[in-house]
């Protein structure tokens, strides 16, 4: 979260209950010029209003909720980008590995917990599984079919589709064209490769990419030079001055983007001489990219898809920048 909207949502949040606590105490007061408990001259349908004040246990009840959210957004996390006093996160908690779940679920089977769900998974998989390795196997053979003899099938492609839809768009997007920080997988334009085998590779073992900070290496004229030249790669309009100083100070990036900014798909260093930026090819993004650095990962799916769903999977990734889907 940027420290913009952590701010933002510091200061809602804490108006919010200041608003409701000024609101609570202007209702503790009598401004009525009227006795508590006295007719307040309002009358319908023969009820008659009292001046009474808000019951006790309501007024301690919200009283509490207060005191209860004040103590809460001070020790856990609530308040932007303040983690709070215990530094407490909701991630890593109950997390398994796979196996761990494995386990569990042999154990809920064994125990009579989960059995229905369990049977509905097995039967589900029965069933399917057939179905999967006819598309993704040759005729008779264990051998797996290459990705464009896959392609060429339109119920193969169209299973991969909604696997890829099931698995993979809620971070490359419904149409693969990702999104920041997620590659679009339908321009040709490839990190670690976009050969059928690498492919397959990225999607069966994951990809960890990371792209170290160089704020303490480079004072922020030295960055401001560096963007400059970056940016020129690529044939955008910059300094001429800064980005010629920035070139000197690139032979460091050079040793994974390249000498000339090519990238480096083993590495997984991006190309920077095309107009294609995972983070944003603004002045700010790259900016940022430099100074803050980048990570990103992309999980392996090898245990939880098997190779017959990932080569279905990669045929259709495969075929959504090598062939005309239209």
């Amino acid at each position: 979260m940027t420290k913009f909207w952590s701010i933002w949502i510091i200061a809602i949040t804490i108006i919010t209950l200041l608003s409701c606590a000024t609101l609570l105490v202007w209702c503790f007061q009598n401004k009525t010029g009227i006795g508590e408990g006295k007719d307040m001259g309002h009358q319908y349908d023969g009820i008659r209003e009292l001046n009474n004040p808000l019951p006790k246990w309501w007024t301690y009840l919200f009283i509490s909720t207060f005191l209860f959210s004040a103590i809460y957004l001070i020790l856990y996390p609530g308040l932007g980008n303040f983690s709070g006093i215990l530094k407490w996160q909701s991630s890593n908690q109950t997390v398994q590995s796979l196996q761990e779940s494995k386990v569990s679920i042999a154990e809920s089977q064994k125990n009579r917990r989960l059995v229905q769900y369990a049977k509905e998974l097995d039967d589900a998989d029965t069933y399917f599984s057939k179905a999967f390795k006819n598309l993704a196997y040759q005729t008779n053979s264990r051998t797996l079919q290459t990705l464009p003899k896959i392609a060429q099938n339109t119920n193969a492609l169209r299973v991969g589709q909604r696997l890829f839809l099931q698995n993979c768009s809620q971070c490359h997007g419904s149409d693969a064209r990702g999104q920041k920080g997620f590659p679009n997988l339908t321009d040709n334009d490839w990190l670690y490769g976009g050969k059928p085998h690498e492919i397959v590779e990225t999607i069966m073992q994951g990809r960890i990419g990371s792209m170290p900070s160089w704020k303490e290496r480079f004072d922020k004229q030295e960055i401001k030079e560096i963007v400059s030249y970056t940016l020129s790669l690529s044939g955008r309009s910059v300094n001429s001055r800064e980005a010629e100083a920035g070139k000197i100070h690139f032979v460091v990036c050079s040793a994974c983007h390249g000498a000339n900014g090519e990238g480096n798909s083993t590495l997984g260093a991006p190309n920077l001489t095309d107009q294609n930026w995972l983070f944003g090819g603004s002045r700010a993004d790259v900016t940022e990219t430099i100074v803050n650095g980048r990570s990103g990962v992309m999980p392996a799916w090898k245990d939880l898809l098997g190779e017959d769903k990932i080569q279905l999977v990669a045929a259709y990734v495969w075929s959504l920048s090598n062939l005309d889907n239209d």
